[in-house]
């Protein structure tokens, strides 16, 4: 099979392109209709989970023109901000750089990916900037009066990652659960989306370049590079996109047993132009290598496959409340890291334009009030075979189908034109 870039967008101008997303790739497999997928012009991809390496860069009027030189130092919510790179001296605006896991100065459980989300539903900030001769200025705005909000990553949009457990005899806190790690293999986190993400159908990124568009929380945005500690086994991307345009259901905070940490999510079409790209997208997730690392210094002590931690999973957390004992405190409202739990005189209620269906609740409730069947991990660690349930998951598979549906919708009636990159990137 071959086709071209140009043949594809001729038949999404005249409407008879075939777009599928690689969810309902694997659907056709699974029923034998393999045949259709053949049939598909593009495939959308996504992901969505804890994506560290990313800032917001922001820039807006704070005060008078002429009435202070330049600003030192400022906070939004209490979150801390870099000043600059713009001095703009004496002109009363000032230019901050956020970054997503940057804590709150008063609050343990606020950070800058939570201030990310509040403007981008629109919620009034409270800004705080002080002069380089120690005068202090207040103000409280919303997105709207931000003239430039823009998010970018320094390295977002993984292959998929990898699963951690901890074999000390104490526990560990760290940015990849949000509780500590029991001891002794007591439980695994993992972080990516398998099959249905972006770089696993591209790995070689030969679609993927500087100048190619793709959605960033819902927002088109574009590639300008690969990110940090990028690699041929674990390729990432450095993104930008204009934070007005944002979706928040698709990005906000996550609290985890170190600090705030920041979710991100991404779409992208991979044109199907010949076999080697048609027998990528038909990849599943047990042919997807995961390999399992110990959180005290991430280096790898074992193998396993995304076909463990997915297949025949609840991807979707939900809750039940005809269990429910009213405790005095809910534990699992407790350990939600995206305060998507309340509570109610009936029982639990969840958020579902917060939840990330990382699975805590399940574990947190006694009363088994929250269902998700989250399962084990089987892996040979140091020569001994081990069973090792799943204890959070820091990808969220519901919100990269929400974000690749949308990037479909979006191909088919045509809002969203593919771009070709203008450079190549490599892995």
């Amino acid at each position: 099979m071959k086709r071209t870039i140009e043949e594809i967008e001729g038949k999404i101008a005249s409407g008879k392109a075939t777009v599928l997303t690689v969810r309902e790739v694997e659907e056709l497999i699974s029923s034998g209709r393999e045949r259709e997928v053949r049939e598909a012009d593009i495939v959308t991809t996504g992901t969505m989970g804890i994506m560290s390496g990313t800032y917001a860069l922001l820039s807006f009027p704070i005060a008078k023109a002429g009435e202070y030189r330049r600003f030192t130092k400022a906070s939004i919510n209490g979150v801390p901000t870099s000043v600059g790179p713009c001095p703009n001296e004496s002109l009363g605006i000032i230019d901050l750089m956020v970054f997503g896991t940057m804590e709150c100065e008063h609050r343990s459980d606020y950070g800058g990916s939570f201030l990310f989300r509040d403007l981008v539903e629109g919620k009034e900030v409270s800004v705080e900037a002080t002069s380089n001769d120690g005068r202090t200025v207040e103000k409280t705005l919303t997105i709207g009066e931000i003239p430039t909000a823009k998010l970018l990553s320094t390295r977002n949009c993984f292959r998929n990652y990898r699963a951690f457990v901890n074999p000390s005899e104490a526990e560990f806190k760290s940015i990849f659960s949000c509780q500590p790690f029991p001891p002794r293999f007591g439980g695994l986190s993992f972080s990516g989306c398998g099959h249905l993400n972006p770089l696993q159908n591209d790995p070689q990124l030969r679609y993927v370049g500087v100048g190619s568009k793709m959605l960033f929380n819902g927002a088109e945005g574009f590639v300008f590079s690969t990110g940090t500690r990028c690699s041929p086994k674990y390729p990432n991307l450095m993104t930008v996109a204009d934070m007005k345009s944002m979706d928040p259901r698709l990005m906000g905070g996550f609290i985890t047993g170190a600090g705030p940490e920041c979710l991100a999510s991404y779409a992208y079409p991979i044109p199907i132009l010949d076999d080697a790209t048609l027998k990528l997208v038909m990849t599943k997730d047990e042919d997807i290598p995961l390999s399992v690392g110990d959180i005290r210094d991430r280096h790898k002590i074992g193998q396993a496959d995304y076909g463990q931690v997915w297949n025949g999973r609840d991807e979707v957390i939900t809750e039940d409340k005809a269990p429910c004992v009213h405790c005095q405190v809910c534990a699992a409202k407790g350990v939600c890291p995206t305060f998507a739990i309340k509570v109610d005189e009936t029982g639990p209620v969840i958020d579902r334009s917060r939840c990330v269906n990382c699975g805590a609740c399940v574990r947190a409730c006694e009363e088994g009030c929250f269902k998700g069947f989250l399962g084990d991990v089987r892996v040979k660690i140091e020569g001994v075979e081990r069973t090792i349930p799943i204890v959070c998951r820091s990808s969220n598979r519901e919100g990269a189908l929400r974000i690749m549906e949308d990037l479909k919708r979006r191909v088919l009636d045509g809002s969203f034109k593919m771009t070709k990159k203008v450079a190549e990137i490599e892995p």
